[in-house]
């Protein structure tokens, strides 16, 4: 079980942070866990998403991981903290919203950002946003329903709530585009926001950058999994019991299942992974 990387999320949308792990670490190997049984983190309070995320670690931990990456803005910005001061020796890799990518590509100094109403609140985003003070204009947007519309799409191939909220949001947002006082750089502040980029694009079209913080948090693993030696890029041959990819959810598996179908490209020979019900 060396080198196996537990990744979690509130649901489906961490897989957007899975699938650019696997880009960059192609050889390692993964248990993901979706708390789709406890969703949405972000709607729920700071207590709720802490018991959460110790319980979800617990299991994990129990599997033998030997790094962690939250794939959740909210869970990152609430418990983060506390999960390093509890387990100082385990690398715990967090995710946040991409500012500072979007900061190197904006022209136009004003920056939209969506993201969860816990994620906008939480003191760690309240920190990187006054990091950046003076250096854009960042336009901020709580998503409320967002998240939980892409979720429910997984499971029944409905997107209408999701055009009819990206559309909501980003008309509240104001003028896109590359025009002096036009956003011209959108920030994706929740891991589910990504699967919405289809949708967004119809939106705003090709000119606006869509910026999401996978390629980010994937690069930080593995500079963390350097820095503690841990073999990153040992290959183990799969079997039952040293798959390459553990899918579990304390929801309904087949959603996480058909999402990470649709969502989540295989590597070349590798069995479909078959999502399995967690009781935590």
């Amino acid at each position: 079980m060396t080198g196996l990387v537990g990744v979690f999320d509130s649901g489906i949308g961490g897989l957007s942070i899975l699938q650019a792990l696997r880009d960059e670490l192609p050889q390692s190997r993964f248990i993901y866990i979706a708390d789709s049984g406890h969703a949405p983190y972000g709607e729920r309070s700071d207590a709720y998403v802490t018991s959460r995320s110790r319980a979800i670690l617990a299991e994990l931990l129990s599997r033998q991981v030997q790094a962690l990456v939250i794939a959740c803005n909210t869970a990152t910005a609430v418990a983060i903290e506390q999960l390093r001061r509890d387990f100082p020796d385990l690398p715990i890799i967090g995710v946040e919203p991409a500012l500072k990518p979007a900061l190197a590509l904006s022209q136009t100094r004003r920056i939209g950002v969506m993201a969860t109403r816990s994620t906008l609140a939480s003191a760690k985003f309240q920190t990187l946003l006054a990091s950046l003070a003076g250096q854009a204009e960042f336009v901020v947007q709580a998503c409320d329903g967002l998240a939980d519309a892409i979720e429910r799409s997984a499971g029944n191939d409905d997107t209408s709530d999701i055009k009819a909220m990206c559309a909501k949001y980003t008309q509240a947002m104001g003028s896109f585009g590359n025009n002096s006082g036009q956003i011209d750089t959108l920030v994706l502040g929740c891991t589910h926001y990504p699967f919405a980029t289809e949708h967004l694009r119809e939106l705003l079209g090709t000119q606006v950058q869509l910026v999401s913080n996978g390629p980010a948090v994937a690069r930080q693993t593995r500079i963390r999994l350097l820095e503690h030696a841990l073999p990153a890029t040992e290959q183990p041959e799969p079997t039952e019991t040293t798959a390459r990819l553990i899918l579990l959810s304390t929801g309904e598996p087949q959603v996480l299942q058909s999402a990470a179908q649709r969502w989540l490209p295989l590597m070349p020979a590798e069995p479909i992974s078959t999502a399995s019900k967690l009781n935590v």
